[in-house]
């Protein structure tokens, strides 16, 4: 059975940060693709989200509704930021496996419940802001995932 416990177990938390941004990539006109798969609705979504030297706006839309509030159903922008962290990370790590989605955007009374419930959530969650996403990747062991992410210094870290 899939808990929200035996998740943060398996996960951990990514926050991006404005140091460090933007990104260094050998060529910024190449194509960034990501692929994620959301625990709680069991969508998958595999997508360029960066064409042609540009943020493509369909995809940023495809990604905002998988990393929706699953419990509300709310829509927020995920920072690009936030993409740009996650594709450097799956690069780092040298994987295409999808980002296991523990949780995405939160909207205010998602994210108000879950702290009213447990000291382990912020009550100003980046989540709120489309800025942060827990994430395993199948395969892959969680410290390796949490080691690389630090290494890449662009923003938080939660284990």
């Amino acid at each position: 059975m899939l808990t929200r416990r035996n998740l943060l177990q398996a996960g951990f938390g990514l926050a991006a940060s404005a140091i460090g941004w933007p990104p260094a990539y050998a060529d910024a006109s190449s194509g960034r693709t990501l692929s994620f798969h959301n625990l709680h609705t069991d969508e998958a979504l595999s997508i360029e989200y960066w064409q042609n030297g540009a943020y493509a706006a369909d995809a940023c839309a495809a990604i905002d509704q998988i990393l929706r509030d699953h419990r509300t159903g709310e829509i927020h922008a995920i920072d690009t930021r936030l993409l740009d962290l996650l594709h450097e990370l799956s690069g780092q790590l040298e994987t295409r496996a999808p980002f296991q989605v523990i949780s995405g955007y939160r909207s205010p009374h998602t994210n108000a419940a879950l702290a009213d419930a447990s000291s382990g959530v912020a009550r100003g969650s980046l989540h709120m802001q489309g800025l942060a996403i827990d994430i395993a990747i199948e395969g892959v062991p969680t410290a390796m995932v949490r080691d690389a992410a630090l290494g890449l210094a662009r923003g938080g870290v939660g284990f």
